[in-house]
């Protein structure tokens, strides 16, 4: 197997017109790929340290630090290495950084380095990068999680909730399910047109409306769905994404655009009363990163009925996964790479929690690229969901487009959804 000859790094931009790191990989036999990192808005305090140079121009925002550490630090601690040893590539990058939350490098540029080696591997094996990670080479494609309504720290706060979102469970196929949601997309368009509630759009391209209340916004995607012709709960359902910890204030939750706040008592018989009202398939961060005690709460008394998920709560950190879940807190866990910062251990998260029973999203950032890394690890590993963003944007849209060209050229494909995702939901009858 080739060894690596060179690690380039760049500056370039992401979808919020940010800068990003993006990083070159050349072999010795001359195969060369790239990877970009993406941002988030709404970040988790145990996430991956970004390197930003600070200061005062592009707002402190600049990677020219990060590139530079690249070139510095993480090139010669893999130079030489068998490209195939992606275990190891990645704990030499983490030995050269030497800090427990990858601050002296930036989980920005090791992200982008991890993932530039894998698709380097990928090439220089002659295969996709999904077919690449998987043993049997059967493409297994996630059902999508796609906004269509933006909130939180994505549209500057006109409803507290970050994501409304739908997830099309009744689809038989990855195709199916993103020609539903674009019915759904297309109707609540008309809709907000009709009814003069249209804002804008939103950090991920979907829409940013005021509707004057976090459960109005729910009711709304509702009718949406039922407008665009799909029987709620059996053919689409709603995922919620609560982005609690934006909220928080270390003692309540506070509902700013309503005026409201809650105690944990409080929100969670919120949230139990907007599950027996609305087809809602999930909720993610429900309480805040370190609220244990209100996740624990939240799926003990849900999670019989729909996916109760951590993303800031786990950070997709595997010891985190395995100490917080243990405790009883969630039965799913979104999974994003630049949270973590290096390939391997995005891999050990998502292995920990098969361990646990628990479900997996691999998920995109706000700030995003073109970048379609993480559709292959979905297919590659075998994530059965795969949220993104919304229907709009070219940056969402090259993932989903992504998804579509390898269930289209895979020789096979397993069933879809995967029959073991939402056991209390009744299936769907045959396609449209």
């Amino acid at each position: 197997m080739s060894p690596i000859k060179s690690v380039q790094a760049r500056s370039v931009w992401d979808s919020r017109g940010c800068p990003t790191v993006e990083a070159v990989v050349t072999l010795v036999d001359g195969t060369q790929a790239s990877a970009i990192a993406p941002a988030g808005a709404s970040t988790g305090s145990g996430e991956a340290r970004e390197l930003r140079d600070g200061g005062t121009a592009l707002k402190g925002l600049g990677v020219k630090a990060a590139v530079e550490a690249t070139h510095q630090i993480l090139a010669p601690a893999i130079v030489g290495m068998d490209i195939t040893d992606q275990a190891g590539i990645d704990q030499a990058m983490q030995a050269a950084d030497g800090t427990p939350d990858k601050s002296r490098v930036g989980g920005n540029s090791m992200i982008a380095v991890s993932l530039a080696c894998l698709w380097a591997a990928s090439k220089q094996a002659g295969q996709p990068l999904w077919q690449y990670l998987r043993a049997d080479n059967v493409a297994a494609l996630p059902l999508p999680e796609i906004q269509i309504f933006g909130g939180g720290a994505h549209a500057k706060g006109s409803v507290d909730l970050q994501d409304f979102l739908v997830v099309a469970n009744g689809a038989t196929c990855f195709e199916q399910s993103l020609e539903w949601t674009a019915e759904i997309y297309l109707a609540a368009s008309k809709m907000l047109a009709q009814q003069g509630k249209m804002l804008g759009v939103a950090d991920e391209g979907g829409f940013w409306p005021q509707f004057g209340s976090n459960e109005a916004a729910i009711a709304a995607l509702l009718d949406a769905i039922v407008m665009a012709g799909f029987t709620p709960g059996k053919e689409v359902s709603i995922a919620l994404d609560l982005a609690s910890t934006q909220y928080f204030d270390g003692t309540r939750y506070h509902w700013r655009s309503e005026g409201r706040s809650f105690d944990r008592d409080q929100l969670l018989a919120t949230y139990a009363r907007w599950a027996d009202n609305y087809p809602i398939i999930s909720m993610e961060d429900g309480f805040a990163e370190d609220d244990v005690e209100g996740m624990c709460a939240m799926t003990q008394l849900l999670g019989h009925k729909m996916q109760i998920i951590g993303d800031d709560f786990f950070v997709t950190h595997a010891p985190r996964i395995s100490e917080r879940a243990g405790r009883g807190a969630c039965n799913a866990v979104l999974i994003k790479p630049n949270q973590v910062g290096t390939v391997t251990e995005t891999r050990q998260a998502v292995e920990q929690a098969r361990r646990l029973g628990m479900d997996c999203i691999i998920s995109a950032r706000s700030g995003e690229t073109e970048d379609v890394s993480i559709v292959h690890l979905a297919v590659g590993w075998d994530v059965p969901q795969l949220k993104v963003g919304s229907f709009a944007r070219s940056e969402r849209m090259a993932k989903w487009n992504e998804g579509l060209r390898i269930e289209q050229t895979a020789a096979r494909t397993r069933p879809f959804p995967s029959p073991n995702l939402f056991p209390w939901i009744k299936k769907a009858g045959a396609a449209r």
